[in-house]
């Protein structure tokens, strides 16, 4: 698998272009490491698999959505947004925070929640 990393604001044309090349969104998933939270975005043509990393400031994660291009991306995106505190612009279906029932806000990126926004 090919994992290629680009700056957030590179997410938006990159899905665009992946989608008018007939490669399929296979799933999103984040996780934090140190001060970041990295997000992988992953496409599946022809069963090759290529990714999209980006990393992102725990504190204020921001990322544009990708639910113009991929509408199913709207569930990854507000479980990323529940569990990390990123937040997505455009999004399509915002769940506004109440995606998941959980205990406490950003539980797997505590920095979201001391950073405000979610």
């Amino acid at each position: 698998m090919n994992i290629e990393t680009h700056p957030a604001d590179a997410l938006l044309a990159l899905a665009q272009d992946t989608k008018a090349d007939g490669w399929r969104l296979g799933q999103v998933c984040a996780t934090t490491i140190g001060d970041s939270v990295e997000m992988l975005y992953t496409f599946e043509k022809n069963n090759e698999l290529k990714s999209y990393k980006f990393m992102l400031n725990a504190e204020a994660p921001e990322l544009q959505s990708v639910t113009a291009t991929y509408p199913y991306a709207f569930i990854y995106e507000n479980e990323i947004h529940d569990l990390f505190g990123v937040k997505f612009k455009n999004l399509a279906v915002d769940y506004e925070g109440t995606f998941f029932r959980i205990a406490e806000k950003t539980p797997w990126n505590p920095s979201a929640a001391k950073g405000g926004e979610n």
